[in-house]
């Protein structure tokens, strides 16, 4: 059925299906009047993309900028840490007598 919208949810929960052996790809298809060259598309679309498949780019952009920010921030905080962790460190061995 050409120009049918189908929701990313819808998307996810047919490929979960099939996936799980929940059902057949041709059952799958039969039930909601779909192509097996479309669930054969959203695959590999899943597969490419991962969590961001079935989003617009800008939306799917948008989640890898945040994404990228939150792991930076981690990052920095880890590095922070460390450096904390290797000060302490120092400090112990020096008043420790330890080399």
């Amino acid at each position: 059925m050409p120009g049918r919208m189908h929701s990313r949810e819808f998307k996810l929960e047919v490929l979960e299906q099939i996936e799980s052996k929940q059902k057949s790809t041709a059952q799958v298809c039969r039930e909601h009047q779909l192509a097996p060259s479309l669930i054969y598309r959203w695959r590999k679309e899943l597969e490419v993309r991962g969590g961001v498949a079935f989003t617009d780019e800008k939306t799917a952009d948008q989640a890898l900028e945040r994404r990228i920010a939150e792991l930076e921030r981690y990052v920095g905080q880890l590095a922070l840490e460390n450096t904390i962790l290797k000060k302490s460190l120092a400090n112990y061995r020096t008043r420790s007598g330890c080399k």
